[in-house]
């Protein structure tokens, strides 16, 4: 976006169509998974990524340099706590860990050795059983960037749901969400603890580790200190990208850290070890505060372990951890979305007549609201300039591209290739976005949107909804994707995943929501449902609802007139809709009325209405309180047939 002078965004460009292309359709929230990488060995693998062309003269790129290092004692105490961080277990004691390059001459080198109270190097303690003691572990420590990166991750080319794991121990028996509809799949305190030293040995033999200290939530007040051990550079500048990069004067009062990942990357687990079905583990230990990946370099583990985190975490403090997109309007009004993969999540939260505030995860507290991360990881598959100008100029210097294809001459990125895999990404600062709000902070929500991609072509374009009912669509978190069939027949399939996040939530969907509606009551938010799918018939026979009215819709929500409008009922799900919205057709408001086939669309709507009924019997035991008051609204709130 061009700046216009006046610190505001400018009129709003054209924006990308809105595009359903997630047939997996697995009821969980898949948005950064995908299928395995299309090679079976690493030069294939390379081989996909590099596109063969004749060569041109290769042109010098910028050369980047440490950050200067600060006084002896800081650097003594960052190291030592490193060092304490990885610790072994069984011989209690952390590594002889050394700032700067391995490749650096030993005798420059071991100027940095920690020590304790002398400036001459004491010789390290050797135990005949333990030979890494005879070598010392070189610490790149809170790096910048040097230049933009494109890398492979490896034979994972997107999350792997069913390897991650949790502790399951006293606490969190009670506290978690476990059992059908869970994410959270068991494992025991010992099973844990021999991961944790399978990665942390494997991280220990490297000559060199990476060290990111960083932070999570923009929010001053509720600010989580983070810290990851990566043995790959590529993981290392996607955390600095990903998480909130702390300043100078904030590292030297970082102190231990709240949460630690250990990433051994493309280091397997154990198969043999209890509770493991693959050469992959990502596992968490909340009591531990720990984090450990083994058997896959796929970067999106990092960022969304660490949401899965928050999720835990932030509840305890009151707040509300959210998987929704978040942006403000010039008056200071914030709007939230929601949506599933294809639903229009990114192109609706993005408006250059609106500030960003962030595009995935956040938080609401008693103070407003706040963005998780310091970056954005955004799809960049048939990636244009035309169709997401902002996307395409973030991806510049210190930005990292993941999986996609290039020239290995010319280095021009072919973003149409899906030789490696679909789920290329781009992971970038959000500061490389022209109107994100910095800090990303913002006040109290006015206007919660939940967004569905119907292709049964039944809901209607938007709903006011109530509390009850937001609970009820929130927890329910509902699209529907197309979906083929050898005879080249397609149809709607209906998708639900918990909060609009079922893979990262940690505590059952009702008290995320109910916590929704609290805040949502208190500080004035209304709930609306809109539906970016399709109009006159389901998927093959009605039209999808055009991006232009759809923008319209949002915008009569931004700027309030939405709420004067009048209203309407519908049959079976009891859904509030405005009979008129300037600049929308009065006749698609109502869903029945663009049918042709009035009794296919009443067979269509109770055929959803069931689905969603099938759905929410996950949910349908669970209390609230000391009664079920309100687990009783919820119900009553969905489709009533």
């Amino acid at each position: 976006m061009a700046a216009n002078g006046t610190g505001l965004p400018m009129a709003r460009k054209p924006l990308a169509k809105i595009v359903t292309d997630d047939k997996q359709g697995n009821g969980m929230c898949h948005d950064d998974s995908a299928k395995g990488v299309k090679a079976q060995t690493i030069d294939e693998l390379h081989f996909l990524q590099k596109k063969r062309s004749a060569p041109t003269t290769p042109l010098e790129g910028n050369q980047g340099a440490f950050a200067s290092l600060p006084d002896d004692e800081r650097r003594r105490q960052q190291l030592q706590s490193i060092s304490a961080s990885l610790a072994s277990l069984t011989r209690g004691t952390g590594p002889k860990v050394v700032r700067g390059d391995p490749a650096a001459k030993s005798s420059q080198a071991v100027e940095h050795v920690v020590h304790r109270h002398h400036h001459h190097v004491e010789p390290p303690a050797i135990s005949v059983s333990d030979d890494s003691s005879l070598k010392f572990t070189h610490v790149l420590y809170n790096l910048s960037p040097a230049g933009a990166l494109a890398t492979l991750s490896g034979a994972k080319t997107g999350r792997s749901p069913r390897d991650k794991r949790v502790v399951m121990d006293d606490t969190t028996q009670n506290e978690l969400w476990w059992g059908r509809g869970s994410p959270n799949i068991e494992m025991d305190e010992h099973t844990f603890l021999v991961n944790r030293e399978r990665a942390v040995d494997y991280l220990n033999s490297l000559d060199k580790v990476f060290v990111n200290d960083q932070f999570l939530n923009w929010d001053p007040q509720n600010r989580i200190n983070v810290r990851i051990v990566s043995a790959r550079a590529y993981h290392s500048l996607f955390m600095h990208n990903m998480c909130i990069r702390p300043t100078d004067e904030e590292l030297e009062n970082f102190g231990t850290p709240d949460f630690t990942i250990y990433n051994a990357g493309q280091f397997p687990c154990n198969r043999y070890t209890h509770y493991m079905t693959s050469s992959t583990s990502i596992d968490l230990n909340l009591a531990r505060k720990e984090m450990v990946i083994l058997g896959t370099q796929y970067a999106g583990e990092m960022k969304k372990g660490l949401f899965s985190v928050m999720h835990y975490l932030m509840p305890k403090r009151q707040i509300l951890s959210l998987h929704s997109g978040c942006n403000m309007g010039i008056d200071g009004d914030v709007a939230l979305f929601f949506g599933l993969s294809g639903t229009g999540k990114t192109t609706l939260s993005t408006d250059h007549n609106r500030y960003l505030i962030g595009d995935d995860e956040h938080c609401w507290s008693d103070y407003g609201v706040s963005n998780i991360e310091g970056g954005c990881y955004a799809k960049c598959i048939d990636l244009s300039r035309e169709k997401e100008p902002d996307i395409w100029n973030a991806i510049k210097f210190g930005t990292v591209l993941e999986n996609v294809v290039f020239d290995e001459h010319t280095r021009e990125v072919e973003y149409g290739d899906k030789s490696v895999t679909e789920n290329t990404r781009a992971a970038y600062p959000i500061e490389y976005i022209p109107n994100a709000k910095l800090p990303c902070i913002g006040p109290h929500p006015k206007n919660v949107i939940l967004l569905a991609c119907d292709a049964f072509g039944v809901l209607p374009p938007v709903s006011k909804l109530n509390l009850a009912q937001t609970m009820y669509h929130f927890i329910s978190g509902y699209t529907a994707l197309v979906a083929g069939t050898e005879d080249g027949i397609k149809e709607p399939t209906a998708t639900f995943s918990a909060c609009f996040g079922a893979a990262f939530i940690m505590l059952h969907p009702t008290k995320y929501a109910a916590m929704l509606a609290e805040k949502m009551q208190k500080h004035g938010a209304t709930g609306w449902l809109v539906n970016t799918g399709w109009s006159g018939g389901s998927y093959g026979s009605g039209n999808r609802i055009k991006l232009a009215y759809t923008r319209k819709i949002i915008d009569a929500i931004h700027s309030g007139s939405l709420l004067n409008a009048t209203y309407e009922k519908t049959d079976v799900f009891g859904l509030e809709i405005p009979t008129e919205i300037e600049g929308v057709p009065s006749e698609i408001l109502r869903p029945e009325n663009t049918w042709g086939d009035k009794k296919a669309y009443k067979n269509t709507l109770l055929k959803l209405g069931g689905l969603f009924k099938n759905n929410f019997e996950t949910f349908t035991n669970y209390k609230i309180g000391k009664d079920t008051k309100l687990t009783q609204e919820i119900l009553a709130a969905g489709p009533n047939f």
